[in-house]
């Protein structure tokens, strides 16, 4: 089926990268990573507060480095949604993974997101979920193998399986 080492999935904070994640990687047999945790543990410290000492941009270059240490086979990688700011991150990811961007309307991610600050969103002072939606849905589409929607009230199980179609669909 999938022709690739590795299921990237990318998109905005609170999507269900990491749930649906959880249940590919269940399905498949593939180890799951989230990147979020991955960088927490190895900063020994949650994303907000890295993101309060070290700023935007200390956080994307610590986000970076995290992700381009990972060397991964067999395994679903849910990543934090800043990840698309990373251009090596990215490539490496994608060099050895197929990247699956999963988007939803911006009613759920907010009905979803109720504290951006507290969850480490990434997003200059004063930019509304919505602009920030817009500055990322371009990059997101431009690393992208595959685009599924996550509609409001899809549980994460079919969604999961919509990946897994566009999948076979891609890898004939």
């Amino acid at each position: 089926m999938n022709t690739h080492n590795n299921i990237v999935l990318i998109g905005m904070p609170a999507v269900g990268k990491s749930t649906v994640g959880l249940i590919l990687a269940r399905t498949l047999n593939y180890n799951f990573l989230d990147t979020d945790t991955f960088i927490q543990e190895q900063e020994g410290t949650a994303l907000s507060d890295i993101i309060d000492k070290k700023g935007i941009n200390g956080f994307c270059r610590i986000e970076e480095t995290h992700v381009l240490s990972i060397q991964a086979n067999h395994t679903v990688i849910s990543t934090g949604g800043s990840v698309v700011y990373g251009k090596r991150a990215m490539e490496h990811l994608k060099a050895n993974g197929c990247i699956v961007y999963l988007t939803a309307d911006i009613s759920l991610l907010m009905s979803r997101l109720s504290d951006p600050e507290k969850r480490g969103v990434i997003r200059k002072p004063g930019q509304t979920l919505e602009s920030l939606l817009a500055e990322r849905d371009r990059l997101y589409k431009s690393y992208a193998d595959i685009v599924v929607i996550c509609p409001e009230g899809d549980i994460p199980e079919v969604t999961a399986s919509r990946v897994l179609v566009s999948l076979d669909v891609l890898h004939g």
